[in-house]
């Protein structure tokens, strides 16, 4: 493999998890992840560090339940490829729960092998939690299920790591990011300051340190949807002048203010 590897390679590389996922093989989804990679899924849960961890992972969320992937659009930015889509989990009850999401992967070369080094997946666990106690017995009975085997396979500590997930900066985040993205789109300077923390990076593209100024004259006519809150950060779908991509802005540890704001267009 050359030095820096294509879009084409990167995407094949994430194309063949949810590849894994489809056929249930264990072994050949574990070994997409480098030495020492990381899922956090949702953000905001605490991370699964390592093979052993991702291991059990996956015979927590992902053995027991079948699901699909729905693609909207792909973003490859340098060694990153964040995925818009939705995916859909039937539980080992019956029930299908929707769940929009964002799914960042960052990739390695490893002596020429491209592997995951960390998967961050955008998506809501509060609300995923409603759409469950609200699918009737067969929700309510797989909910049941999930918690003896989230303490089973991830032990108690693993599963309040799990539930970290449910603290998210909520509304009020989606409410100060949306107006982040509104007030660059139309050039108001001032607008953005009001929502960014004492000292926050804005990156335009991903990397690239910028001014408040330079970051709203790139993002003249922006057009966002699709916000997801998860832990301290929001995801957003956007779409330049020139391109579709995905926001991420991240929260200080405390209140809503923005501490950095980075957008993901193609490299």
């Amino acid at each position: 493999m050359s030095a820096n590897p294509t879009a084409a390679e990167l995407l094949s590389t994430v194309e063949a998890s949810p590849k894994a996922v489809a056929a249930h093989d264990k072994a050949a989804w574990v070994d997409l992840f480098a030495d020492g990679a990381s899922v956090e899924d949702p953000v905001g849960s605490r991370p699964h560090v390592g093979r052993s961890a991702i291991d059990r992972f996956y015979d927590t969320f992902i053995a027991p339940n079948d699901i699909a992937f729905r693609i909207e659009h792909d973003v490859v930015c340098g060694m990153t490829v964040f995925r818009d889509l939705s995916i859909e989990t039937t539980m080992s009850t019956g029930v299908m729960l929707p769940v929009p999401m964002h799914l960042r992967y960052d990739i390695t070369d490893i002596d020429g092998v491209l592997k995951i080094r960390a998967l961050r997946a955008h998506w809501e666990l509060p609300g995923m939690i409603a759409q469950l106690m609200g699918a009737g017995t067969a929700g309510l009975l797989a909910g049941m299920k999930l918690g003896p085997q989230l303490i089973g396979n991830q032990g108690v500590g693993g599963a309040l790591g799990f539930m970290r997930a449910m603290g998210t900066v909520g509304a009020r985040g989606k409410k100060a990011a949306g107006a982040l993205l509104d007030a660059a789109a139309r050039g108001d300077a001032a607008g953005v300051r009001a929502v960014l923390a004492p000292v926050a990076r804005l990156e335009w593209p991903v990397g690239d340190a910028m001014s408040v100024e330079d970051f709203v004259t790139r993002a003249a006519r922006l057009r966002w949807s699709k916000p997801i809150a998860a832990g301290r950060t929001v995801t957003a779908t956007v779409e330049s002048r020139d391109a579709r991509g995905i926001a991420q802005l991240d929260f200080t540890d405390r209140g809503h203010r923005i501490q950095a704001a980075r957008i993901f267009l193609p490299s």
